[in-house]
């Protein structure tokens, strides 16, 4: 059996300035052919999990032909998204014939040409191979789920956890679902439930979504049900398709999947109003840190988190955390290519005069004029120890550790959230040295931090990636949305 494979994910936020070109992918994944299993291969991620589940199964080819995947951010460039699209196409030419097709997509991706570049993808592949061909897909529960997508794939399989523990399983789920389908034992049926609002990026570790999660556990427990899963969306993508969905999938059976749906998008729809929540700033936040008797507290400022397409410069927290002053504080880490550079030309144990970040927009704070001691530079590359694609290497380019003050600040090229400590221990800063570690990022740092963190507080300052809807100005259908729209 020989399926194709080919790997397709961009989460844009509509809010962001930084459009999303051909060198944007490059950063991370622009990559053809074998290189593609090899870079996957013991990785506990989408494509890892396929590679492992044909393994398993035995007497499967898989046949990669092309990855482009980045960091979330704005808009992609029209000439991008059809250089994409052509190079997915051409892969696949390359290595027919072929007996089903396997995607890792997101779901959340813009385009400048489209609203909707899954949906669009799926289509041509749809009129390009017919509706005989076996087509299955691994998303992002963070996928503004379309009727298009659904129209045009077998099975859709999103993962069920944020942070995103389950990407492997769901890589193996796709594998093993289109193996029965080309074999002529399963004839899945799809159904998707929309509901009229958005919500936070909310965590399923506790809370209203665990509860969720429970309920589609039911249903899959169900005899004939293959797949339940809930995506929350992503409310920063200002688009007709933005909005909480419920995908089912059942074995020939077309009504159980639309009832499973509907079933937990009422669930969702129930609790509707616990998923708004009042987030302290950074000065209240800090304070509740270090009054924290335990260590390390975990700060994570979620309005500029690089893994929403915040900038990951801004400047909020940290003037904060700069401005206390405490010794046994650190933030890790803030991205800034040119105060890198100013530290790597001036060498380790300088003295250097910088403007430290707020180079993207105003938004999420002005450059911090500072002085700071250079204490180490080296290159930002590591492998993962998250659960959260364990086993993959890391590389944020060029970086260093500065001390402003009593304050420990790691600085990198690329920006990117704190998923581990692997950062922290690359530059000498092993976390039981620290009270307060102050990062960037949402709900993915807690699938290590979780447990390695005696607490953690969440703050919310003006950035493109706040729990505060209010401060968007919606212009599509997404205005018309709970809790916007009232």
């Amino acid at each position: 059996m020989r399926i194709a494979i080919a790997q397709v994910s961009h989460e844009t936020n509509t809010f962001s300035s930084e459009l999303t070109d051909q060198a944007a992918f490059s950063i991370r994944s622009w990559i053809e052919g074998e290189e593609i299993l090899n870079r996957h291969r013991g990785v506990r991620d989408y494509i890892g999990g396929m590679v492992d589940e044909a393994q398993a199964l035995g007497g499967i080819e898989l046949l990669p032909t092309f990855a482009a995947i980045t960091s979330p951010s704005g808009f992609i460039r029209a000439e991008t998204w059809a250089e994409i699209k052509r190079r997915v196409l051409d892969g696949l030419r390359a290595v027919a014939p072929f007996d089903a097709i396997c995607l890792e997509l997101h779901g959340a991706g813009i385009a400048e040409s489209t609203g909707d570049i899954e949906g669009d993808l799926l289509r041509t592949l749809r009129l390009d191979y017919g509706a005989a061909m076996p087509i299955a897909a691994t998303l992002d529960l963070h996928g503004n789920i379309t009727e298009r997508m659904v129209d045009n794939a077998d099975m859709l399989f999103g993962v069920k956890e944020y942070p995103h523990i389950d990407m492997y399983e769901r890589g193996r789920d796709a594998i093993h679902h289109l193996h029965l389908m080309v074999r002529g034992l399963l004839k899945p049926r799809m159904a998707l439930t929309r509901l009229p609002m958005m919500i936070p990026t909310t965590t399923t570790f506790h809370g209203p979504l665990k509860a969720v999660n429970a309920r589609c556990a039911e249903w899959e427990a169900k005899p004939g049900m293959l797949n339940c899963a809930a995506y929350h969306g992503f409310p920063y993508g200002d688009s007709d398709a933005t909005c909480v969905s419920v995908i089912a999938i059942a074995d020939g059976d077309e009504a159980l999947a639309r009832k499973a749906a509907r079933d937990v998008a009422d669930v969702i729809w129930r609790q509707r109003d616990v998923f708004t929540v009042d987030l302290p700033g950074a000065a209240e936040g800090l304070e509740l840190a270090l009054s924290c008797p335990e260590a390390p507290v975990i700060v994570n400022e979620t309005s500029d988190n690089p893994g929403a397409g915040a900038p990951g410069d801004g400047t909020w927290l940290l003037a904060e955390l700069l401005r206390r002053n405490v010794p046994g504080t650190c933030f890790a880490h803030l991205a800034d290519s040119a105060v890198v550079a100013a530290a790597h030309r001036a060498g380790e144990g300088a003295r250097i005069a910088v403007s430290l970040g707020g180079k993207v927009d105003t938004l999420h704070g002005p450059p911090l004029e500072v002085e700071a001691e250079v204490v180490m530079n080296t290159r930002c590359r590591f492998i993962a120890s998250t659960p959260m694609g364990k086993g993959g290497e890391r590389d944020y380019g060029l970086s260093t550790r500065l001390r402003i003050g009593h304050v420990d600040v790691i600085v990198t090229e690329l920006k990117s959230q704190l998923l581990d400590d692997e950062m922290l221990k690359l530059h000498g800063m092993p976390m039981d040295g620290y009270k307060v570690i102050a990062i960037k990022s949402s709900q993915h740092f807690r699938a290590f931090f979780e447990t390695a963190a005696a607490r953690i507080v969440t703050v919310d300052t003006p950035g493109i990636s706040t729990f505060n809807f209010a401060t968007f100005d919606f212009s599509t259908a997404a205005r018309y949305l709970y809790p916007i729209a009232g």
